[in-house]
């Protein structure tokens, strides 16, 4: 069993999850709520309820999945199961699940009562390498990703590899985009990791070694003002792209074959305007080309592109923000980038998958 301290919490790698049976005796809620969606609470809340203590009562919510339904209505759902069930102040939401059941869980009880206590059982890769630590809750508005939010940090992240095993090779994929993201942005070291690995097989420490790497970038940063912005490499246009999938395509790309595109694109942009080298581009594009579908971009959705990607949190003065690449392990940040050079890039992902 491993831990990392964070921003005032723990986060515990711990399969059997023990370390979540004590701190559920240890602390005294009043009640606990444990958020669900429906794949999750077939595949993994029989694991979890194992690990429950007999002197601790629980209900559960249970929400439907995909990151279309991250949005305000299916947290009122929630807000009002929450009523229903009487929930006060002192009660607990436990979030048991991907990046969705997260990010609105923690939204949900960051914002209930001006604030109950959560805790984050991720289930996914994407959720633990990404969504679960760091203290960003959020929901989507209009498609526009986590455009409405708090940083409300989790009283603790119970990480266990066995739920990965519940998970397809899509979603594996999917989170795996996240720890490629990690290593280009911070580590290159742990992308040449990446180059070796055959998915869906994982190394035990991966998880963890991630995670490290992200959060040694929010406890420097926890409010997103500087140094936390790198995290974002890949997502602003990547975030587009997702959103426009989400409303237009009926199997909509999962968020990490969109980061994959966001981070082809805006490493030609790095190329372009950071000094990013180009063999090291081709490095980066050949291998997430290897692992990621091809989406085509048609040029007459540029510039609905072009909006969501206004919209983005990370905007100054109408200035749509970037974080690029200098090198493979070292990125800068608040880059803002005219939109013919974001055209161009756009362009260039289409070209590579003619």
């Amino acid at each position: 069993m491993k831990k990392i301290k964070s921003l005032g919490y723990e986060v515990i790698f711990d399969d059997e999850l023990n370390e979540l049976q004590s701190f559920l005796i240890d602390h005294d809620y009043s009640q606990l709520l444990i958020l669900v969606d429906r794949n999750t609470n077939d595949l993994c809340l029989p694991q979890l309820q194992a690990c429950i203590p007999d002197i601790v009562d629980y209900d559960i919510i249970e929400i439907d999945p995909g990151e279309e339904n991250k949005n305000i209505d299916f947290c009122i759902g929630v807000w009002k199961t929450m009523l229903d069930f009487g929930a006060d102040r002192k009660a607990l939401m436990l979030n048991l699940g991907g990046g969705v059941v997260t990010d609105l869980g923690g939204f949900a009880a960051a914002t209930f009562k001006r604030g109950i206590d959560f805790i984050h059982v991720p289930t996914t890769l994407l959720s633990q390498v990404d969504a679960s630590v760091g203290g960003k809750t959020g929901i989507d508005l209009d498609h526009v990703k986590n455009i409405i939010g708090t940083f409300t940090q989790p009283q603790a992240v119970f990480i266990s590899n066995r739920f990965l095993e519940t998970l397809d090779d899509k979603q594996l994929r999917s989170g795996f985009a996240e720890v490629i993201k990690h290593g280009l942005i911070k580590d290159g070291s742990l992308f040449d990791k990446c180059l070796q690995i055959e998915l869906p097989n994982l190394p035990s420490d991966l998880v963890y070694q991630s995670v490290a790497i992200k959060n040694e970038v929010i406890t420097t940063d926890p409010f997103e003002k500087g140094l936390r912005k790198i995290l974002n490499f890949g997502h602003t246009i990547g975030h587009a792209i997702e959103g426009y999938s989400l409303l237009h395509d009926q199997n909509p790309l999962l968020h990490g074959e969109a980061i994959a595109i966001g981070m082809i694109c805006e490493g030609f942009i790095s190329k372009k305007l950071n000094n990013f080298d180009d063999v090291e581009l081709q490095k980066v594009v050949t291998y997430l080309m290897s692992i990621y579908p091809s989406y085509p971009i048609l040029q007459s959705i540029y510039p609905q592109l072009i909006e969501l990607m206004k919209n983005d949190k990370k905007n100054e003065d109408n200035k749509v923000g970037f974080a690029l690449l200098r090198s493979i392990g070292v990125c800068d940040f608040n880059k803002f980038v005219d939109e013919d050079v974001i055209i161009e890039s756009l362009d260039y992902y289409n070209d590579l998958i003619k």
